[in-house]
């Protein structure tokens, strides 16, 4: 890393590596051990561990925070989740899961200097970050922070990820993405089309109607890839989605951004030599 690398860089850095420390905690086995412990199914656990720093909030609101779930799938996961747990234990599980989980993978870095300092200098990011239309960064800001250096990374990791999720969701809305082509798309940059189309929910008449959308205004060849408008129109949703979270970075600054992603990168790697996250996500 050196001093002439961009800001908007270093944070897409930084946030592709908090990204990675954040996302065991949908597919370790740790937090989903609190979750049945609860009497919570593991694919129930997504949705309500995810949605719990809002309340016990019924599954419309879920598909209109998390954008790209099928209704229907959302609803039948979530039926009677509230019953069995409050979200305040909800939220227990999955801290004490992911605690577990990134000390299994980090070791002997978990409670070293670096994720300490690491943990303050993210959360100085997450101080320039604003709550406006953003529900899931504001519910999740709203828990406070742990005392564990650890946790709080991941908690401040979990921040970036939902401040920049919400702007993402309202960009496509704003552009008139459905759902189901933004999946598409995904998949088509990717290559993570059967796991999408098998973890989201939507029918397979509804998949390719979106295909069907997305070649009809010439975005996706009929090779399965996105054409040279398609990939300039991703792009463009992408450079949207940068820009709404970019004046956190600003204040933030090249130096200590520099700073954060050396601190980050060592951690990363080690989750994703850790085996926790899925083959898909470790090639990202």
């Amino acid at each position: 890393m050196t001093e002439e690398t961009p800001l908007p860089k270093l944070a897409e850095r930084c946030w592709r590596a908090l990204d990675t420390l954040h996302v065991p905690v949908y597919f370790a086995p740790e937090p989903s051990e609190g979750y049945a412990e609860l009497g919570i199914r593991p694919r129930a656990g997504y949705f309500v561990s995810r949605s719990a720093a809002m309340g016990a909030v019924s599954p419309d609101v879920t598909v209109a925070t998390f954008y790209v779930f099928a209704p229907g799938l959302v609803h039948h996961v979530m039926a009677g989740c509230w019953d069995k747990a409050s979200p305040a234990q909800v939220l227990a599980a999955r801290h004490a899961g992911i605690v577990r989980t990134l000390r299994r993978a980090l070791q002997e870095q978990a409670d070293g200097e670096p994720v300490a300092e690491a943990a303050a200098l993210a959360r100085e990011v997450c101080s320039g970050l604003a709550p406006h239309g953003r529900p899931l960064y504001a519910a999740h800001a709203g828990l406070g922070w742990p005392e564990d250096p650890l946790l709080a990374l991941w908690h401040a990791a979990t921040l970036i990820r939902e401040h920049r999720g919400d702007a993402h969701m309202a960009t496509l809305m704003l552009a008139g993405v459905h759902p189901v082509e933004a999946l598409v798309a995904d998949a088509a940059v990717t290559g993570r089309r059967e796991f999408l189309s098998t973890t989201r929910g939507w029918s397979a008449e509804e998949w390719a109607q979106a295909e069907e959308d997305l070649r009809s205004h010439g975005r996706l060849g009929s090779d399965g890839a996105l054409t040279e408008a398609g990939t300039a129109w991703r792009a463009d949703l992408e450079e949207r989605t940068r820009n709404a979270v970019r004046p956190a970075w600003d204040a933030f600054g090249a130096q200590r951004a520099a700073r954060l992603h050396e601190l980050l990168r060592p951690l990363a790697a080690a989750v994703v030599a850790s085996g926790v996250l899925p083959d898909m996500l470790r090639r990202r």
